[in-house]
C-alpha cells in the first residue's frame, strides 16, 4: 500500500532541516522564476510548467519551494512529488487513487493553504481528472506542475483544464540567459540588465515609423563588455542551452549526453509510447537529415527523395517533432496570408548543440567553418524572434522573389513588417542591403529594416539600415 509518512518525507526534506534543503541548489533564477512566483501568490489557477527534458523544470520548481519558505509559508505545507517515482507505478488505480486523496485530506485539516509540486505529471495515469476534482471542489491548494514537452499527451490532457490552468513554457537557456549565467559574479550583469531594461522602448522605436530612425536610443556598450560577449556566444554556440551538459568534462561525454536525452529518449520513449510509432527509426531518420540543414529552404517532396521516406510520412512527423520542442519550421511570405498546403519551408533547431552532437562537430571544427557559423548565427536570430512571439510580435515568414531572399519578415502589426538578415561577418556593404530596400519599397508601411551582423564597428542606423551585431541582437531580443 502505499504510505504517505513513508513515501513523501524523502521528496521534501524541508520538512526536517530547512537550511540544509536548499545547500546544493543553484542560486541562479532564470526570469521565468519572476512571473512564476507573481503568479503563484496571485492567481487561483493551475500553474503548469512544460518544457523539453533536462531544461532545469525541477530545479525552478525547488527555487519557488525555497522562495515560499522565506516569504514565511510553513514548510510543512509544501509538498513536492515527482510522479516518475517508481513506488507509484507499482500500485494499482485504487491504491493511487486512494494515496491522493489521503494527501488532499491533510489540506482539509488546515486553515492555512497548501502548495503542492508536482514533477512529471504525464507519469501518473488520469492526472488531469485529480487536478479537475479538487480544483473544483476548491480545496485550499495551490497547484503547480511540470510536465515534458515531449510528451503529447501532457499537452492533451491540459485541454480539458480549460480555464483552470495557465501555462509556461521552458525552453533550453536562451544566450542572454547564458549570459547572465556564466557572469553571475561580474559587475557586467549589471550593464546587461540595464540594456535588457530598455529593450521593449528600444525595439517599438525601431518599429515605430513615427520616430526618426536617427532618434532611436542605441545602447552604449563598454568594450570589455563587447569582447565577453562575444567570446561567450562561440562557446554557446557549440555547448548549447542544456544546463547541464556544460559541466561534463568531456566533448564526448557532453555529445553523449545530448544524443541520449534529447533525442534517442524523445524519440524512441516518448513519441513511440504516445502516439503508437511502428516505425522510430524513419522518424529519427528524418529528423536527424533536418538537422544537417538549419536555415536551408527546403520542400517536403526534396526531403522525402532525400531520405527514403515516403512525403504522406514526413507531413506526419513534422507536426510530432514540433511538438517535442525539438525543431520549428517557417514559412515562405504571402502578404495574403498563409496557404492551406505547406510550400516551401525552412527549419530551425531548438538549441544548435544537438547538431552538433549528432554530427560529431568539435569546437575548433565549429570556430573554423564560417559557413556553418553564419547558419548557426541565423538559427539564434530565430529562436530571438520565437521568443517575442506573444510579446507584439504576431508571426515569422521568410522571403524570396527569384534568387534574391531575406532570412526574416516578423509581423509588428496589421500590414507592418520588419525585414531581417543575418549576415554573420565584419564587413557588410551597400550589395548586402539590397534586398531589404527593396521589400521596403514593396511594402512602405515596413518598419525599418535591420542587418544582424558579427563586427561591433558597424553599430547603429547605416545607409538606410540598423546594424546589429549579433550578441547585443540576442541579448536585447531574446
Amino acid at each position: 500500500m502505499l504510505d504517505l509518512q513513508r513515501l513523501l518525507p524523502p521528496f521534501n526534506p524541508w520538512w526536517g532541516d530547512t537550511n540544509r534543503s536548499f545547500a546544493e541548489l543553484s542560486g541562479f533564477r532564470r526570469p521565468l522564476f519572476d512571473d512564476l512566483k507573481r503568479d503563484i501568490e496571485s492567481l487561483p489557477q493551475i500553474i503548469s510548467l512544460m518544457g523539453p527534458r533536462r531544461v532545469g523544470k525541477t530545479t525552478l520548481l525547488h527555487q519557488l519551494i525555497q522562495d515560499l519558505i522565506e516569504q514565511g509559508v510553513n514548510p510543512r505545507h509544501i509538498v513536492y512529488y515527482s510522479m516518475d517515482d517508481p513506488a507509484l507505478m507499482m500500485n494499482t488505480n485504487e491504491e493511487i487513487n486512494s494515496f491522493i486523496e489521503e494527501a488532499m485530506q491533510l489540506t482539509r485539516q488546515s486553515s492555512e493553504p497548501f502548495y503542492f509540486f508536482l514533477d512529471e505529471i504525464q507519469r501518473l495515469d488520469r492526472w488531469e481528472l485529480y487536478l479537475k476534482k479538487y480544483y473544483d471542489l476548491k480545496y485550499p491548494v495551490r497547484f503547480v506542475i511540470s510536465g515534458s514537452a515531449s510528451s503529447p499527451i501532457f499537452k492533451k490532457s491540459r485541454e480539458s483544464l480549460l480555464g483552470r490552468v495557465k501555462d509556461y513554457h521552458l525552453l533550453p537557456f536562451s544566450f542572454k540567459e547564458y549570459a547572465l549565467y556564466q557572469l553571475r559574479d561580474s559587475s557586467l550583469t549589471a550593464e546587461i540588465q540595464t540594456m535588457s531594461g530598455a529593450a521593449t522602448e528600444m525595439l517599438q522605436q525601431v518599429i515605430e515609423p513615427s520616430i526618426a530612425p536617427d532618434a532611436v536610443l542605441i545602447p552604449d556598450v563598454s568594450i570589455e563588455l563587447q569582447h565577453r560577449l562575444d567570446e561567450l556566444l562561440s562557446v554557446y554556440m557549440h555547448e548549447g542551452g542544456f544546463p547541464e551538459v556544460w559541466s561534463l568534462p568531456t566533448l564526448v561525454s557532453k555529445l553523449d549526453y545530448l544524443f541520449d536525452n534529447q533525442i534517442r529518449k524523445v524519440i524512441d520513449e516518448d513519441l513511440v509510447l504516445a502516439v503508437e510509432l511502428r516505425k522510430p527509426e524513419l522518424l529519427k531518420r528524418f529528423y536527424l537529415s533536418l538537422l544537417e540543414i538549419p536555415g536551408v529552404e527546403k520542400n517536403l517532396s526534396e526531403i522525402s527523395e532525400t531520405t527514403g521516406i515516403n512525403k504522406q510520412q514526413v507531413e506526419k512527423y513534422l507536426p510530432l517533432l514540433e511538438m517535442t520542442d525539438l525543431l520549428f519550421h517557417v514559412s515562405k511570405f504571402r502578404k495574403g496570408g498563409l496557404s492551406v498546403r505547406m510550400g516551401n519551408v525552412k527549419f530551425y533547431l531548438v538549441d544548435l548543440a544537438l547538431r552538433n552532437a549528432v554530427l560529431r562537430i568539435s569546437p575548433q571544427e565549429l570556430a573554423q567553418d564560417s559557413a556553418t557559423l553564419g547558419r548557426y548565427a541565423e538559427n539564434l536570430v530565430f529562436l530571438a524572434l520565437q521568443k517575442m512571439l506573444g510579446r507584439g510580435l504576431m508571426g515569422i515568414d521568410f522571403f524570396r522573389e527569384r534568387e534574391e531572399k531575406i532570412d526574416f519578415i516578423a509581423h509588428v502589426g496589421s500590414g507592418r513588417y520588419l525585414p531581417i538578415e543575418v549576415k554573420y561577418r565584419k564587413n557588410i556593404g551597400p550589395k548586402d542591403l539590397k534586398m531589404l530596400h527593396k521589400f521596403v519599397k514593396l511594402y512602405p508601411n515596413s518598419a525599418q529594416p535591420v542587418v544582424v551582423t558579427k563586427s561591433w564597428d558597424q553599430f547603429g542606423y547605416i545607409n538606410g539600415v540598423f546594424h546589429w551585431p549579433l550578441s547585443l541582437y540576442l541579448i536585447l531580443w531574446s
